[in-house]
């Protein structure tokens, strides 16, 4: 019978020692032979390690895995895993299969190198079998490290890596279990997962959406990607050297109608982008932006079965969706900041935008002018659309603000027609008139759909 005792890593790695049906091999390339180590520390060895290797060297790699793909990508963990299982299985499936439950864990890992110039992230695979000569289970994990050296950063691998063949084995009774299972000792602090990817016959039931909202919501990542077409990837894969133009909202409406509204302003955003970047190759790309947070203090924490309600009414539409785990927009900034350098814009009502002035900013010692300053320090501005007075009235109920006035043409508001008087508002003309805040003007077919 499983004990529900928490184990460390060393008693993790030494019940699979003991426990003789579970048998494997390991393939660590870029933050040495961290998983397989504790194995060998903890006694037992025997028992479950059939191989371990470091093709640290390309040429090396390339011979074993092939060449063709970046040495740290999901092509190569794939690679890695084809290979080490394959070879597994016909080494050994004759004599141990009909008593032994295979697996083979693999990582290929760009840890911090000696100049502290590199972006520290790697991926992790697991295939594995529950029974013997059963079919085999797969997964696949992409990671950022989080530690401040190499060293913190190996020490870290070799804790998650124990942790996944563990769970693998012992806690895939939920998606919860599996998370926590992952998570024990390493992840949040040290390691971030923002991407998970399931194969085999003990996921089926699992849904993968529902398991990236969980990375987010259960604090796993800061952000993850919901593609509406093609294979979900990891938010550096989507938003690499890109310009970017970001959406945020609640989306609490998820009808079609309300859906294709917000695709044509995050389209007329994209032209807005792409008329700056002038005669270039450059194409922009455009995300809606969802938080897991409360948007409002008074507010509970989003369930997740609301945040993908959402989610799959924007992706239904045809948007492509990052879940954040933060709300605010700086904090957003800086999670697509590790991936890119070129320019971004939020495209935001000016409901956003006014309660974006009036959000407290507690955790910040400078409050407002710190979270202005962090979020438009980097090429960054604000494209603000019109709304109708009615509907700005409307947005702004429940939110604690004040002192906002404004004019009206045809029942419109845009961002030049709203006042506040100082010294808030000289805050908010010097905003305008240096360009950070940017008046859209949203097209003629459109604003009969924003405004009715």
């Amino acid at each position: 019978m499983l004990s529900t005792e928490k184990l460390d890593t060393h008693h993790k790695a030494l019940t699979l020692n003991l426990n003789a049906s579970a048998f494997g091999s390991f393939a660590e390339i870029g933050a040495g032979q961290e998983v397989s180590h504790w194995f060998f520390v903890v006694g037992g060895a025997s028992a479950t390690v059939a191989k371990t290797v470091s093709a640290y060297d390309k040429e090396v790699s390339d011979d074993l895995y092939g060449s063709g793909s970046r040495y740290v990508s999901r092509q190569r963990v794939e690679a890695m895993l084809d290979k080490e299982w394959a070879q597994l299985l016909a080494q050994l499936s004759d004599t141990r299969g009909s008593h032994t439950r295979f697996f083979s864990f693999v990582d290929t890992v760009s840890a911090r190198n000696f100049a502290g110039t590199n972006d520290p992230h790697g991926w992790v695979g697991l295939r594995f079998q529950l029974q013997p000569a059963g079919p085999p289970n797969e997964v696949l994990l992409h990671i950022n490290m989080r530690d401040p050296s190499n060293v913190l950063q190996q020490e870290a691998i070799g804790i998650l890596g124990v942790n996944l063949i563990y769970t693998a084995f012992y806690e895939l009774q939920t998606e919860e279990s599996f998370l926590a299972g992952l998570a024990e000792d390493v992840v949040k602090e040290r390691i971030e997962i923002d991407y998970v990817d399931l194969r085999g016959p003990v996921f089926e039931g699992w849904d993968r959406r529902t398991l990236l909202a969980h990375l987010v919501s259960g604090g796993f990542a800061e952000a993850v990607f919901f593609p509406s077409r093609g294979p979900t990837v990891p938010p550096t894969e989507a938003l690499y050297k890109k310009a970017l133009v970001l959406a945020p909202g609640s989306f609490g409406h998820g009808d079609p109608s309300h859906s294709q509204v917000h695709m044509r302003l995050l389209a007329s955003a994209i032209q807005d982008l792409q008329k700056e970047l002038g005669d270039t190759k450059v194409s922009p790309a455009g995300f809606f932006c969802l938080t897991a947070a409360p948007l409002t203090p008074n507010e509970t924490v989003p369930e997740v079965p609301d945040l993908l309600r959402r989610i799959n009414a924007l992706l239904v539409a045809g948007g492509d969706v990052l879940l954040f785990r933060q709300g605010e927009l700086y904090n957003m900034k800086a999670l697509v900041n590790r991936y890119t350098q070129a320019p971004v814009r939020f495209a935001v009502g000016l409901s956003l935008m006014i309660q974006a002035f009036e959000t407290i900013y507690g955790n910040l010692e400078g409050r407002l002018l710190e979270a202005l300053a962090r979020l438009l320090a980097q090429n960054v501005r604000i494209y603000v659309y019109p709304m109708s007075s009615a509907e700005l009235r409307e947005r702004l109920k429940g939110f604690s603000v004040s002192g906002w006035e404004w004019s009206e043409t045809n029942g419109m508001v845009s961002a030049t027609q709203l006042r506040h008087a100082p010294p808030l508002g000289h805050l908010f003309a010097y905003l305008l008139a240096s360009n950070f805040l940017v008046p859209m003007q949203i097209p003629a077919t459109l604003k009969a759909e924003v405004f009715s």
